[in-house]
């Protein structure tokens, strides 16, 4: 067994998976414009799914719903809109999640470009009920890049862990 798969079979301090979200949160919040907007990835839900099928007993739906509410009010979106995707997201990733860690990372991006995707399509079902019209083709990049983005999420997140010794 390689040491980054055994760093991730112990778990994981909670401070430390705070932490990680924050900062997910906060690459989120960015000023994003153009293009970069479009294709930027969906930071947040990225880490919920990575600690979701790497650390299932320390992340779930309740999380998930959490920082949705979170990025309902700070994208100024339909209120639950990303609630409702994030938690039905990370329930399908608590589902499928020992067979996802069965596989290397680019078949897990394989894997996880599908839940992007899932939960881009549930958010813009929820906007679109709410009356607005579609966005357009070019919304479903962040699904893209996200799925670009989990091989390297994949390969810091345990080195980061195996460097860095945080307390329990």
């Amino acid at each position: 067994m390689n040491v980054s798969v055994r760093a991730l079979t112990r778990p994981v301090s909670g401070q430390f998976i705070a932490m990680s979200l924050f900062a997910a949160l906060m690459m989120d919040l960015l000023p994003w414009q153009g293009v970069a907007l479009l294709a930027r990835p969906d930071f947040v839900l990225l880490l919920l799914l990575y600690w979701a099928i790497h650390q299932p007993l320390r992340i779930g739906m309740a999380a998930a719903w959490g920082l949705g509410i979170v990025m309902d009010v700070a994208d100024g979106a339909l209120l639950g809109q990303y609630a409702l995707s994030y938690s039905v997201t990370i329930f399908l990733a608590l589902i499928l999640h020992r067979r996802i860690q069965a596989f290397g990372l680019w078949p897990q991006a394989l894997h996880v470009s599908v839940l992007l995707l899932a939960s881009q399509l549930l958010t813009l079902l929820a906007h679109l009920a709410s009356g607005a019209s579609f966005i357009g083709w070019g919304y479903f990049l962040a699904s893209i890049s996200g799925t670009l983005l989990w091989p390297a999420l994949g390969l810091l997140i345990p080195l980061v862990l195996k460097h860095k010794t945080l307390p329990e």
